[in-house]
């Protein structure tokens, strides 16, 4: 366990675009550290001052009051869709979405799927801990196989309820997606990874290459009825043996 000397430290090195440190989400949760990575990149890259988050429905939508970035708040689902009129009418700004995988998969499919297709130069980031974790932890289209939920009190049955959504693999087959990736906050080194990856995402819309999106593997103990210490390792046998962190896209402009 670290001394409050370390934690102390690691207070200290928080990105300024993070207002405070103290959040109202529950203990154990991966969002948190997903938000510090993507603002800590979003700051390494110069962009303070020109990014705009479009913020979706769930746990994260807390988040707003805490960075200090532009937000857009979008109705449940509809993320890609407003951050699509943000970056067509400020083309030169570092145009994000933060959304959850009940947020984009289950309500928002279609918005993110044709905001790929059309090749908008957007970056959406999915927080994904295959449940509906702000309304109660019910399944989401990507809950997997045999995992409990609140509405899959014996675990998901594809007979019953069909196979989840890869989304970023879905992604990853349309023409207009230059950049999809996935990483977790699992691990020291999975949170690393992931930073590069987000750091790769905003370059490639920075580029102008066309439609980016990361995924990010996120805990949530509470709707996975586990001790919120046992939430990295139930992410790494459960969600990343599903949906495995690499990246599944990565293309060059035509010149």
């Amino acid at each position: 366990m670290e001394s409050p000397v370390d934690l102390e430290r690691v207070y200290e090195k928080k990105p300024s675009l993070l207002l405070k440190g103290e959040h109202s989400l529950c203990p154990g949760c991966g969002e948190p550290l997903a938000l510090r990575a993507i603002l800590e990149v979003i700051q390494e890259l110069g962009r303070e001052r020109d990014a705009v988050c479009v913020c979706g429905i769930g746990c994260y939508t807390a988040f707003p009051s805490l960075m200090d970035v532009d937000v857009i708040q979008a109705i449940h689902g509809r993320a890609p869709s407003v951050a699509t009129g943000a970056k067509r009418m400020l083309p030169e700004n570092l145009v994000w979405t933060l959304q959850g995988d009940g947020d984009m998969v289950s309500e928002g499919l279609q918005e993110v799927i044709h905001s790929a297709a059309r090749g908008e130069k957007i970056t959406c980031v999915v927080l994904n801990n295959a449940v509906f974790g702000e309304t109660g932890g019910h399944m989401t289209a990507t809950t997997v196989p045999g995992q409990k939920t609140k509405t899959t009190a014996k675990g998901r049955d594809v007979s019953v309820h069909g196979y989840p959504i890869r989304i970023a693999d879905l992604v990853a087959s349309l023409d207009g997606a230059s950049y999809v990736a996935r990483g977790a906050v699992s691990t020291p080194a999975g949170i690393q990874w992931t930073r590069q990856i987000l750091t790769d995402a905003f370059r490639d819309q920075i580029a102008g290459n066309g439609f980016s999106l990361v995924e990010i593997l996120t805990m949530c103990p509470t709707d996975w009825f586990v001790e919120p210490k046992d939430g990295p390792q139930w992410l790494e046998d459960n969600l990343a043996r599903y949906y495995p962190p690499r990246v599944l896209k990565s293309i060059e402009p035509e010149r």
